[in-house]
């Protein structure tokens, strides 16, 4: 395909005048805050990915625009897209409108249409993955979004009423800084909340022989090497199959369950029903619709499975869950109720854990930071480890107090990551809704922000004094009537 720089020109220019016609963004109107002389951030956005961009981006439209994000990366190495995400594709229908806010000209298809054509559209089968980070790149200019990368983001304290600190550390330069805001979003991805996650009694064993699958992993060191894939998921599929691709000797996949599980089971009912009304739904419903779904498991798209599959080297063992891991020399063994296995390496695709302590960001609060398992008690039978360890978050996605009254400032600390799906539904991990996620949250955050800045509000609108009528596009008819009795 050739891109017509010409085309995205004349998108960008049809994406500005839609957004004039709209009058977004809307004006400024948040009140400018200082500390000590220096100026205070309306909005943090901790993560310059995906949702990162879209929580900026649906700040801005609202008229908040004191705002910025950190990243840790390299610009145009934000989030997984480059780094850790393996698949050639995305798992998505390229259909769907993502981050586009409902705005057409901001879709990923406008984007695709300028540059290759409604032809090469109607090809497509799914988005590249790596056309997708370019995507992202040109919406982060197209919405002229701030973000500075190589920032590391060292802690969150409060510092006053209504406002955090935040300590910070730039990439290639000495010492550290430290920036105000009265709130705080967390945009941090898949591990948001916590870590990757091995079983513990891997941990032991030396790093040379193993890595978690959202880890820098160097393949090409693995031609002829037998190497092992623990997990079933999509993650996995994409791990293994990229190993095979770099020329491993043999791929062996472990798998806990007897089969793989078939059936998608939360996006077979996705719906806008789903999208604004999940959060509404009593606790123990919530709790009943994610339990099913994490019971029933996602299966891994079939196209990631028929890549590692198509190998004549890759090995499925089924009921295979890791009972024990151990270097033996310049080998490790890896054992299951089936057997021993002798690899080279092996990739642990074991998902993550909410691990508030363990988070920089959140160290000062995460004492006090309120779980499901602080809330809800689920019905017997019904427990679960990884929906009880989710945090228990407001309408705004803002963290709640198991204390109230112990931490101020913790509501000012949003949690738009993939753990607050408990409390929201998914809207700040996936792809389908998270333009919907982005406008709750910066809803949220506007109404707090005029709800504190009241009295301020309320003295510009007495002191408005702008006149509308000039006193000359009437006539009172009774007192000129009075006027001509009296002459």
């Amino acid at each position: 395909m050739t891109s017509t720089a010409a085309g995205l020109s004349a998108l960008e220019h049809k994406l500005n005048h839609d957004l004039s016609l709209l009058e977004l963004p809307s004006k400024s109107w948040v009140p400018q805050r200082m500390v000590d002389g220096r100026p205070v951030y309306d909005t943090v956005v901790v993560g310059g990915g995906m949702c990162g961009l879209v929580a900026l981006a649906c700040l801005k439209l609202l008229g908040i625009d004191n705002i910025i994000a950190f990243d840790r990366a390299e610009e145009g190495r934000e989030g997984p897209w480059v780094t850790f995400a393996r698949m050639r594709t995305l798992r998505s229908p390229k259909q769907l409108t993502g981050p586009a806010l409902g705005l057409p000209a901001l879709t990923f298809r406008a984007w695709f249409e300028a540059q290759f054509g409604e032809e090469e559209w109607e090809k497509l089968n799914k988005i590249p993955r790596i056309m997708w980070m370019d995507y992202l790149v040109w919406y982060r200019k197209v919405l002229d979004l701030p973000v500075q990368n190589r920032t590391e983001v060292l802690s969150v304290t409060h510092h006053a009423e209504g406002i955090l600190a935040l300590r910070i550390a730039r990439h290639g330069q000495d010492g550290e800084e430290t920036v105000y805001a009265r709130h705080v979003v967390l945009a941090t991805g898949r591990d948001g909340l916590g870590a990757p996650f091995v079983p513990p009694f891997v941990q032991s064993v030396d790093r040379k022989f193993w890595a978690h699958s959202a880890e820098n992993i160097d393949f090409e060191a693995l031609k002829g090497k037998r190497v092992g894939v623990v997990g079933a998921g999509a993650s996995a599929m994409d791990n293994a199959a990229t190993a095979l691709e770099a020329g491993c000797g043999s791929l062996d996949m472990f798998v806990r369950r007897a089969d793989l599980p078939r059936i998608n089971k939360f996006t077979g009912i996705s719906s806008q029903g789903v999208v604004n009304g999940f959060a509404g739904l009593p606790d123990e419903w919530k709790w009943r619709f994610l339990h099913h779904t994490i019971g029933a498991q996602t299966p891994p798209p079939r196209d990631s499975t028929l890549r590692v599959s198509s190998h004549a080297n890759a090995r499925f063992h089924l009921a295979s869950p890791v009972l024990a891991f151990e270097a033996a020399g310049d080998e490790v063994q890896l054992t299951t109720p089936k057997g021993t296995y002798t690899l080279d390496f092996v990739i642990f695709a074991t998902g993550f854990n909410v691990s508030l302590e363990a988070r920089a960001e959140l160290e000062s609060f995460a004492d006090n930071i309120a779980y499901w398992s602080d809330r809800y008690a689920p019905e017997p039978g019904t427990e679960n480890l990884e929906l009880s360890s989710s945090p228990y978050l407001g309408p705004g996605f803002e963290f709640q107090e198991k204390v109230p009254g112990a931490t101020p400032g913790l509501n000012h600390i949003h949690s738009f990551n993939y753990p607050a799906t408990l409390s929201h539904g998914k809207l700040s991990g996936d792809i389908p809704a998270v333009s919907d996620g982005g406008k709750r949250l910066a809803r949220a955050i506007a109404r707090n922000l005029f709800v504190e800045d009241r009295e301020i509000h309320f003295q510009n609108l007495v002191a408005y004094d702008v006149p509308e009528l000039q006193g000359d596009e009437w006539v009172d008819f009774d007192a000129s009537a009075a006027e001509e009795q009296s002459a």
